[in-house]
């Protein structure tokens, strides 16, 4: 398997402040990434170093090409959706198809009208300005997921959607566009409707990343575990990296232990992607704390 991204001792400073600290993390081609992290992470600015909008210290090859020189190549062959879709106000989405397709020789239009027909949005000589926000958002991921690319960079793409279109949008990026070929980034706080699409995760917090797993890992690193009271004492002993209470119990998430010596002391579940990243990240976060 190629590789599509590679990061390695990545940094990014605006003034005194570090957005990414000597993050490294390394990209297969066919995999969908879910990259996990709360607002000021680091999420953004790291898309956007990938896509060549932003500076950076360390090295980053992204399909072969460093994106702070070869930018023109890299987006030949990326789509970037953003969490806002910017479309001009005036332009029809007639005008919209028309547009993308006389510039990107690599855009399906009749992709995207099938996708279009799968909206609300029905008379193609209607504005953007009339558009709802979310019929805007809409037509943006129509006009983007119909091009041909190598590299597919989605942040926050169903933002301002009803969780109807969101489950469909899901299920056709899925079922439709996913070919084993296509790599896809998917930045998101609804990390619970991108779960079962994921092959990848990383957490980012505080610039740094604090989880690099494929989801297939998951379960021989990390195991949750249904304490009773009467085995409290004995689980903390084994210090779990979380623990919540959980209707008269106590649910504790472990790293790195055999579930051998688990099985004794509760009922043993393999941790969801949500509940992982709050324990990764209270983790993380009471570390820097000792650290300081």
């Amino acid at each position: 398997m190629s590789i599509v991204v590679q990061a390695q001792g990545v940094s990014k400073h605006y003034g005194g402040f570090a957005a990414l600290k000597d993050i490294n993390f390394t990209i297969q081609k066919g995999s969908i990434v879910g990259l996990i992290g709360p607002n000021g992470a680091g999420k953004t600015t790291t898309l956007k170093a990938l896509l060549g909008l932003t500076d950076f210290e360390g090295q980053l090859n992204v399909l072969g090409h460093d994106p702070r020189t070869g930018r023109h190549h890299v987006m030949e062959n990326v789509c970037f959706v953003a969490d806002v879709g910017i479309l001009p106000r005036w332009l029809s989405v007639g005008e919209a198809l028309d547009y993308v397709e006389g510039v990107h020789p690599r855009f399906n239009r009749q992709k995207a009208e099938a996708l279009l027909a799968e909206t609300n949005i029905r008379n193609y000589r209607q504005k953007v300005k009339q558009l709802s926000k979310g019929m805007v958002t809409q037509l943006h991921l129509a006009l983007v997921m119909a091009i041909d690319v190598e590299l597919l960079v989605l942040d926050e793409p169903t933002l301002g959607l009803d969780i109807l279109y969101r489950k469909a949008f899901y299920d056709r990026l899925l079922n439709d566009y996913f070919d084993h070929e296509t790599s896809i980034i998917i930045s998101t706080h609804q990390v619970e409707e991108i779960e079962s699409l994921l092959s990848h995760l990383l957490f980012i917090d505080q610039g740094r990343i604090v989880l690099d797993s494929a989801m297939d890992e998951l379960a021989n690193v990390f195991t949750e575990v249904w304490v009773e009271a009467d085995q409290v004492a004995a689980a903390e002993a084994l210090q779990p990296i979380h623990v919540r209470d959980l209707l008269g119990r106590k649910s504790m998430i472990f790293e790195g232990v055999n579930p051998a010596s688990l099985a004794s002391i509760g009922e043993l579940h393999v941790p969801s992607v949500a509940d992982l990243f709050v324990a990764k990240l209270q983790r993380n976060q009471d570390q820097q704390r000792g650290q300081s």
